[in-house]
């Protein structure tokens, strides 16, 4: 899938970008007054206008060549890239990419930014919590902002009526989002502002923009949006992939993640008794047996396998006290279960009649073991999905070449395994592993 972005200037250009590559996508941006390179590999490319401090007619004119070249390009989804501080031709740059895009378009503008303060409530932005009037962003001697009500900013310019959507409703989820803006885009409206304060009700808005079917959207933002809502899509053109999920960590981090990721992809996981995987006995063998058994049956409807020894009701248990009875040490034992996991997954890879694009696991100690498992002697490093989340390709063994992403038991927050997800979605790697 592609994706076009249209900002009114560089560094906001390359900010999108950014994000968009952290989603899995191949991403450039074209400096003002470069064309867009057709014959590319590039799913993503973000081109500047430069028309922040131009007449909102030149605006309009830019935005419009632009979007004829990424539409040449190939572009399934088009989004327009505002400035975080709402500087610019923000109604104008808009409605003219509504006209050009057909009746059936909507754009939803969400002006906030939460990683760098920027939220919007009650359709106020604010700036580390401050109103953007009151700010330095005010004295901008090319475009002073006087007003934090983001439907009047952008009504000061536009053409359409401005819809919007409460922090209220937000805060209720997807579904309701979904039902506030199938309501005003009955009611004709075809501008609506959505308020958030959060990445994770970003998340949602994108959600419900997807599941609405008939309507073709604009997110108008300054990044987070587009990168959200651009992942999902890359998602939806990938069903046909399957991704297993191998968690071994037992933190709380990994099980507030877990339940994130089920909430979201309403899957069920494939829980493995740790008990029986912490002996030395023939349990094990039986357990690798029953859960690869049931996982590739799992596998054959579901997009994501999820193996995990972390269910609703397990206990952490005391491997010291299992090995004195068994006679070996607790790191034995610890390490029976990891390579149980690993046995599971390669398991499941090797003997899965449906292509495995991808494989996530929690925990370094699994990481090892299906490396181990599967022969591999290295990981080439290629890029960093989150904070110490890796990416790159497996080098030797069963899992040559494939891209494998790993990932600590204690990092991130609740959306981090499902952020993980969405990278492997979007990057849609030929035979791909995610570890």
């Amino acid at each position: 899938m592609k994706i076009g972005v249209i900002a009114d200037d560089i560094t906001g250009a390359n900010a999108t970008g950014v994000l968009l590559s952290k989603t899995g996508f191949t991403s450039a941006t074209v400096v003002f007054g470069g064309k867009v390179p057709v014959n590319s590999s590039f799913t993503s490319i973000s081109v500047d206008t430069d028309s922040r401090y131009v007449s909102q007619e030149m605006a309009s004119q830019r935005v419009n060549d632009v979007y004829i070249q990424l539409k040449s390009w190939g572009a399934d989804v088009i989004t327009k890239r505002i400035d975080s501080t709402i500087r610019g031709n923000l109604g104008s740059e808009t409605d003219a990419l509504l006209d050009s895009m057909g009746s059936e378009s909507i754009a939803i503008f969400v002006a906030s930014y939460p990683d760098s303060g920027r939220v919007t409530s009650g359709g106020y932005l604010l700036v580390d919590g401050i109103p953007v009037q009151e700010t330095d962003v005010a004295k901008d001697p090319m475009n002073p902002i006087r007003n934090s009500y983001v439907p009047d900013v952008i009504a000061e310019q536009s053409k359409y009526e401005i819809g919007h959507v409460g922090l209220g409703t937000v805060l209720k989820g997807k579904d309701s989002i979904q039902s506030a803006l199938q309501k005003l885009i009955l009611e004709g409206l075809r501008v609506i502002v959505v308020d958030a304060v959060t990445n994770e009700e970003i998340q949602c808005i994108a959600e419900a923009m997807v599941a609405i079917k008939e309507k073709v959207f604009l997110p108008v933002d300054p990044g987070p949006l587009t990168a959200a809502y651009g992942s999902l899509l890359a998602s939806q053109h990938v069903k046909e992939n399957k991704y297993i999920l191998t968690i071994g960590s037992v933190t709380p981090t990994t099980g507030r993640q877990i339940r994130y990721l089920v909430d979201k992809t309403n899957v069920q996981p494939v829980y493995v008794d740790a008990m029986k995987l912490a002996s030395m006995t023939d349990s094990w063998e039986m357990e690798v047996k029953r859960a690869t058994e049931e996982a590739l049956e799992k596998l054959g409807t579901e997009e994501l396998l999820i193996i995990t020894t972390q269910s609703p009701s397990s206990q952490v248990l005391s491997l010291s006290e299992i090995g004195i009875k068994e006679g070996v040490t607790g790191e034995e034992l610890a390490k029976r279960i990891t390579v149980g996991l690993a046995n599971i997954t390669h398991n499941v890879v090797v003997n899965c009649k449906q292509k495995i694009s991808g494989t996530y696991s929690s925990g370094g100690d699994v990481t090892a073991a299906l490396c181990a498992v599967s022969g591999a002697e290295a990981i080439h490093l290629k890029d960093e999905v989150i904070p110490r989340a890796a990416y790159g390709n497996f080098i030797g063994g069963t899992f040559d070449g494939i891209p494998v992403v790993t990932k600590g038991g204690t990092v991130g927050d609740k959306q981090s395994i499902y952020t993980c997800v969405n990278y492997l979605r979007s990057n849609n790697h030929e035979g791909s592993v995610v570890v």
